[in-house]
Formats: structure tokens, C-alpha cells, sequence
């Protein structure tokens, strides 16, 4: 008999029409409690969707003290669950050197390659990671904090790309209480409590402080935020699909650049200014570029009031020159930073 949170996550699933059946999963699994959840409820699971699981444990190279016991913990878990498990470690400082990123970011980048590597080697569809309910109004009080728009106050999804979230509907407590229900084994990992770190400032300062100060339902409010611009989120994407042929198209082969791609002018400037910032971020992304706020401001300005002529320089080598009906995008020395003006290239 399924216990009452793998039921619920089981419907869950199939509400959310997650692309669990018959699928591969690699599931993320760090020995904390919610990523512990994660495979137990899972595996209680994979008869019903028929799906096969295969448990990942990333070591990032900073906790050299707690790993080996967080690895024991995971790997004796799928032996019991009779369930495939894989250690990979990564250098998550080097990450950290070479992009200029914090701990916390490197560390993010790190394990997100390791479990693309990993998903190549082991043929899984998706990947599961346990997120939760209360992961989720953190991270929508951080993209606050970072300016994030709409999109990015929507917070994290169900299913994105290959990634499935099944628990971001339930609550920590909930976690807690499953494990201590199915006598279920897990770790501690003391980065956690590091209030270098601004995500775990919110969690064990911020959130409380609101809850008992504000508004005992904050937490609540936030996940039904995230909710209704979730689905607003959908309905400016399928319009902006809808309209992406008509703005954007590839240039000719005789340009020289395969990635070229080029902007219509006039059918841009009729979008609704929503979708016109949607549609840059999402043509840089397109490009392989950090779609960054600032760089789609100036191209929405170049694309309303540039001078034929003009020119931006963006990154990754990307040059997108201004023309009178439209802008054309491309990478004339190939993905790479370097200086000068197209007409001098």
C-alpha cells in the first residue's frame, strides 16, 4: 500500500502529465533528507509508471568530511531499493575559478555538467532533482532580490526541458514526517546552515522573520504568486511562438555565418512590449548568449530608434548590426570575444 505522500505525488505526476512512464530517470540523490524522499517515493512508484531509476551522487569537493558518510548513505539506499547507483565527482572551486562564479553557483554549474555527463552514460530520459514547496518561495524572494521579471517570479516548474521536480508541491514538514514514517535514514549538510550564503539568509532569517512579524501565510502567498504567473507565463509563450516566424528568420548562406539570424523591424515593433522583451531573451538564448537585462535593453532600443549603420557589441563575439528594416545578428569570428567593428573584420 503506497503511503499517503507517494499517492499524492503519484497523482501529482499525472496532473502534471510529467513524462514519467516508461522513462529512465536519473535522480539526483545528495543524502538529505528531500532528495532521500525523492527515491523512496520513486521507487515505490516505478511499477505503476514503469520506470526505471538510476540514483546519482555528485560530490562537489568541498565537504571532504561529510561526503564519504552522504555516499554510504545514498549507496545503501538503492542497494535496498535494488536500484542502480552512480558516484561522479567534480572540482566545483575550479568551476568556480575559471567563471568567476560564487561557491554556491559553482557548485550548481558542477553538478548540473555532471548530470549531463551522467545521462549520456546511463541513457536516462529525465532527470529528477527534489526540489520542494519551501525551495520554492526561497528561490521566488532571490529572483526578487535579483530584479527577475515575470518569467523569473514564476519560480521553478514541474517539468523543465528534461528536468522533472515531483515534489516542488510539497512542503518540507511533509518530507519530514514521510521519512520518520518509512524509518527511512538521511544526512546533514552543514552548508546549509552557512548564512554566507543569501539562500539559506532567507530561509533561516528572512522567511521566518516575515512569517512571525507579517504575515503567517507567506509562504502560501508566494506559491500562489508563483502559480498565477506560471500561467501567464504559458500564455505568453504560446503567443510568442505563435509570432517568432514573423519577426525573426535565418539570413541567407551567403552571409558566412550559419548562426545568422535576422530581426524584421516594423513586425517587431507591433508586438506588445511583453513580448518584444520575451523575444530578445529568448533570440539570445537562441544565439548561446547570457541574455542578460541590460543587453535587452539596448536592443530593444536599437531595434526601435538605432541608426542604420550602428552596431552592438555583445558577448561571446556576437555583433548584431542595424539596418533600416532589420537588425542581423551573427558571429563573424565565430563564438568567441574579440574586438572591433564588423566593417573592420
Amino acid at each position: 500500500m503506497l503511503h499517503p505522500l507517494e499517492y499524492r505525488i503519484c497523482q501529482d505526476i499525472a496532473q502534471a502529465a510529467l513524462p514519467v512512464a516508461g522513462s529512465r530517470l536519473l535522480v539526483g540523490v545528495s543524502g538529505g533528507p528531500d532528495s532521500m524522499a525523492l527515491l523512496y517515493v520513486l521507487a515505490a512508484l516505478h511499477n505503476i509508471f514503469s520506470c526505471t531509476l538510476v540514483a546519482a551522487y555528485i560530490d562537489h569537493g568541498l565537504r571532504p568530511e561529510e561526503t564519504p558518510g552522504e555516499w554510504a548513505c545514498v549507496r545503501e539506499a538503492a542497494t535496498d531499493l535494488g536500484i542502480e547507483c552512480v558516484h561522479l565527482a567534480v572540482d566545483a572551486g575550479a568551476v568556480a575559478a575559471i567563471g568567476r562564479f560564487s561557491p554556491e553557483h559553482a557548485a550548481r554549474e558542477a553538478r548540473y555538467r555532471a548530470f549531463a555527463e551522467l545521462a549520456e552514460q546511463w541513457s536516462t530520459d529525465l532527470l529528477a532533482v527534489a526540489h520542494t514547496a519551501d525551495d520554492q518561495a526561497e528561490e521566488i524572494l532571490l529572483r526578487l532580490f535579483r530584479g527577475g521579471g515575470g518569467k523569473a517570479l514564476a519560480g521553478m516548474r514541474m517539468r523543465s526541458g528534461h528536468i522533472v521536480r515531483p515534489l516542488l508541491g510539497v512542503r518540507k514538514q511533509e518530507v519530514l514526517v514521510y521519512l520518520a514514517d518509512k524509518g527511512i535514514s538521511h544526512c546533514f549538510d552543514s552548508s546549509n546552515d552557512d548564512r554566507r550564503f543569501l539562500r539559506n539568509r532567507i530561509r533561516l532569517d528572512l522567511l521566518p522573520l516575515l512569517e512571525s512579524a507579517y504575515d503567517p501565510g507567506i509562504r502560501a502567498a508566494l506559491l500562489k504568486t508563483a502559480a498565477n504567473l506560471g500561467e501567464d507565463e504559458d500564455l505568453l509563450e504560446s503567443l510568442l511562438a505563435e509570432q517568432w516566424a514573423a519577426v525573426v528568420e535565418p539570413c541567407p548562406p551567403d552571409v558566412g555565418d550559419p548562426c545568422a539570424c535576422r530581426l524584421d523591424r516594423a513586425a517587431f515593433c507591433r508586438l506588445h512590449p511583453a513580448l518584444q522583451r520575451r523575444l530578445l531573451e529568448r533570440l539570445l538564448w537562441h544565439l548561446g548568449t547570457p541574455a542578460r537585462y541590460r543587453q535587452i535593453l539596448s536592443l530593444l532600443a536599437a531595434v526601435v530608434r538605432g541608426q542604420t549603420g550602428s552596431e552592438l557589441h555583445l558577448s561571446r563575439g556576437l555583433r548584431v548590426a542595424v539596418h533600416r528594416d532589420h537588425l542581423v545578428f551573427s558571429f563573424p569570428r565565430g563564438q568567441g570575444p574579440w574586438r572591433g567593428r564588423l566593417t573592420a573584420a
